[in-house]
């Protein structure tokens, strides 16, 4: 682990905040899906950090990675909408998200997922257990009426890696890991009005290398090529759609890297009974003398 790490954390911790901050104020009824996605992108780039993974929205039921396909775009006009932001900055992560409600009938879903992200945040002291975190995610959330998404959860941060152990869950689960000195960490609440549970549905645009095995076709080693600059950092098939790799020919190398187990795909998560769902997420340092940093509050 690089010396500066703590150092290149809160960094990218406070870049994050502010890309998200940037995108929140891009949201509104008219905006186009791809032009925020793109500033998004552009202002990651104009701070000097890649994205940690693709900048993406979710809308409405769907809980996390959605991205339209490549050449398809959507206008806002009445969602729930999810931006979920990732930097990498030397290496280091900030991730971080945020919830937006268009239409008015929603509000009370964002300010439960908020209300359970913060009373996570004043819980994090070194010894605590990690179970309470999510005890006190669930409690909050179910204060409103409403269910935490259950198999979701907030995760560790590590170098080039947005997940790692341990897992931070949205409810109480028995766990027995505790808050230590120089853990990195996302807290990562979602609140419904449906069961709070999530399931996949639908074609992935979302994926990561997993292997270093080789698929035997010629465009799945022309589209391996194009993604190993990204390592173990997701990318998205938007990422292989260019002048050369047309969509029809990125989906058939991503399809042959998928069945040689090099990369896996990430579908769209929708809520079990269709509830409308906001997510709400800070990253935290814990430094070795136990100082706790909320790195992404902006």
């Amino acid at each position: 682990m690089k010396a500066t790490y703590r150092e290149d954390f809160l960094k990218a911790g406070a870049l994050a905040g502010q890309v998200r901050a940037y995108g929140k104020s891009l949201i509104q009824a008219g905006a186009s899906y791809n032009a925020v996605i793109q500033a998004v992108r552009n202002k990651i780039d104009e701070l000097g950090a890649i994205p940690a993974f693709p900048p993406q929205i979710a809308l409405n039921d769907v809980a996390a990675h959605y991205l339209p396909q490549p050449g398809q775009d959507i206008i806002f006009s009445n969602e729930v909408i999810k931006l979920d932001v990732g930097i990498c900055y030397n290496g280091a992560i900030g991730d971080c998200a945020v919830t937006v409600d268009l239409s008015g009938k929603y509000q009370n879903i964002v300010d439960a997922a908020e209300a359970g992200l913060l009373a996570a945040e004043n819980m994090v002291k070194v010894g605590v257990p990690i179970r309470e975190i999510g005890k006190a995610i669930e409690e909050t959330i179910t204060s409103f009426g409403l269910s935490p998404v259950r198999n979701l959860c907030g995760h560790g941060l590590g170098f080039f890696k947005v997940h790692t152990p341990p897992l931070i869950p949205n409810y109480h689960d028995n766990s027995k890991g505790v808050i230590q000195p120089g853990m990195t960490i996302a807290i990562e609440p979602f609140a419904t009005n449906g069961k709070g549970m999530i399931y996949e549905e639908g074609e992935p645009t979302l994926f990561s290398i997993i292997s270093s095995r080789s698929p035997s076709t010629e465009i799945g080693k022309q589209v391996l090529a194009k993604i190993q600059p990204f390592k173990a950092l997701p990318f998205c098939l938007h990422d292989v759609v260019d002048e050369h790799t047309p969509l029809m020919l990125a989906k058939q190398g991503i399809h042959d890297l998928l069945q040689a187990g090099a990369i896996i795909g990430y579908p769209p998560l929708v809520e079990k009974a269709h509830g409308m769902v906001a997510q709400a997420e800070n990253s935290i340092l814990i430094d070795k003398q136990g100082k706790v940093f909320v790195t992404t509050r902006v």
